[in-house]
Parts: structure tokens; sequence; C-alpha cells
């Protein structure tokens, strides 16, 4: 079983660019196992009030234990970021002063072979974040047809070898169903031309980030949660958000400059924040993240 406490990424210029101080308002949109949180409550207290939101139910247990010893300052909410406004009103809380998105998998998620997230651990293959959603990666892989498994791997993986993968998986599910990620995993590596399949990152990295993406709709929930905190904002309140590869930054950098269009923030972070070298070697999973900060005006 995987290590429960994921390390959160760039905490040093998360808590920084927060401008935190005691009293604050802010909700952690992606709480996972709460790693950002216990860095931010520390600095809101006394009278500062945390909102964690989780679609990961486990995840959720882990922050709540964690960081039970701050009691009622800390709420804890099982849902989707998307539904921000509905959960803070839920909770008669009007404005926020900061709000942050760590859009990546955690370790706690992705190191449990139960979860089907890693071609590295045999497991089912699901890549649910809301076990309780209906769609898994199992139901994608083994009913898409070809092209539409293709259009998946292109849009949310940038795969170059989109086509030759759909083509041998629908080849292999005709005998029987693909149903773990050890499966899903070779014929990815079969899929792909042998001379082609020695690069720095494995071979199925592309795909399993693709079939993640589908399953959950990550893509299609991040400039909603941009736009739903963005208007929870009290004036010169931040929104931090941390994505993970080329696909998340596109979307949080066009929707920053969209809001910063019409007036009503102001991007801090012209260029993305990237770890420190030093982070990078003490938590290799952190040198592809970005942080992207603005401030409500």
């Amino acid at each position: 079983m995987a290590e429960k406490f994921h390390i959160p990424v760039m905490l040093v210029e998360v808590i920084d660019y927060l401008k935190l101080s005691p009293g604050k308002i802010i909700v952690d949109a992606t709480i996972g196992t709460g790693g950002h949180s216990k860095g931010i409550i520390e600095r809101i207290m006394p009278g500062g009030k945390l909102i964690g939101i989780d679609r990961d139910e486990d995840s959720l247990a882990v922050a709540r234990e964690r960081l039970r010893d701050f009691g009622p300052a800390c709420e804890f909410v099982y849902g989707n970021f998307v539904n921000m406004d509905d959960i803070l009103k839920n909770l008669n809380i009007k404005k926020i002063d900061g709000v942050l998105f760590d859009l990546g998998l955690s370790s706690y998620q992705l190191e449990d072979p139960n979860r089907g997230f890693s071609f590295q651990y045999e497991g089912p293959l699901d890549m649910r974040f809301d076990r309780n959603s209906f769609i898994s990666a199992y139901d994608l892989i083994n009913n898409l047809n070809e092209e539409e498994i293709s259009t998946m791997l292109w849009t949310f993986g940038e795969e170059r070898w989109h086509n030759r993968i759909a083509h041998f998986l629908v080849e292999e599910r005709q005998k029987r169903a693909i149903a773990t990620t050890r499966e899903l995993s070779d014929i990815v590596v079969k899929a792909i031309p042998h001379k082609y399949r020695h690069y720095r990152i494995h071979p199925a990295t592309r795909t399993f980030q693709a079939v993640r993406i589908a399953v959950n709709r990550e893509l299609e929930t991040i400039g909603v949660g941009i736009s739903e905190a963005i208007e929870l904002l009290d004036r010169s309140g931040r929104i931090c958000v941390i994505s993970f590869h080329s696909l998340e930054d596109r979307i949080v950098k066009f929707s920053f400059r969209k809001f910063a269009a019409s007036g009503e923030i102001k991007i801090i972070t012209p260029k993305p924040l990237t770890p420190q070298d030093a982070e990078v070697g003490e938590n290799p999973a952190s040198r592809s993240s970005k942080l992207r900060v603005a401030e409500k005006l």
C-alpha cells in the first residue's frame, strides 16, 4: 500500500503567493491527503477557515485524520470543485480570500494498485478519482470504437502512435476483455514500433494519462472551476493553480488571460513558476509542475 502522505508540490511558493495571514478563508479545491492544506491552515490560525474539497473519498479521509487537531477550522467536503459555489453556500460562506487547485494525481492514488492509475502496478483497469462514478477505464478501453480510442489518445495524451495503439487494443479485446493495468500497458508497448520504445518516459505513459483524463473528465472541469473560484474571491484574493502537463497548463493560461482581459483579475505570474532544483531532487514527481497565480481586482 502507498505511503498515505503525498508530498505537496511547490508548498513554499503556494504559501507565499496565497498571502496567508490569520483569519483568512481559504479553499483547497483538490485537498488530496492534505499536504498543502496543513501548511495553509497553520498560517491562517487563529480565526481562519480552510475548506478542503475532493472527489476521492479515500484521500479525503486521510486529510481529515491528518488535520483533526485543527477541529472546526477545517471543513472537508466530498465533491467536485465545479460545484464550489453550492458547496460554499451550504457552509454560509459568501467570499473567500484564496483558493488552490493542485491538478496532479497524488502518489497516494498512483501507488495503490487497486485504483488502477499506474502501469507500474498490476491492478484493475479503474482510474476513477470518484469511485462512485459510473465510467471506469475498463469501460472506455473495452467499449469505445477504434476511432474514438485513437481520438482520446491524441486529444488527452498527445500520443504520437494513437492510431496504432487504438488498432492493437481493438484487435486484442476481440480475444478477451482488457481488464488490468498490466494488460493495457503490454498492448501499448507492443503497438509502438520497437525503435521508439526507449524514450525517457515509459511507452504507456501518455496512454494512461489520456485514459485517466477521459475517465475523470479532467480538462472539462478546469475552466469551470477557475471561473467559479474567481467569482467567489474577495478583492485582493489570490488563486493558485498547479498543473502537470501542457494540456492543463494551456487551459489555466487562457482562462487567466480571459479574466484579466475583462478586468476581473491581474496575473501575478506572466510566466508560470516551476519547482527549484532542490525540490525536484527530493521529489522527482514535481519536475513537470507549473504554478500560475492571479489576484482578484
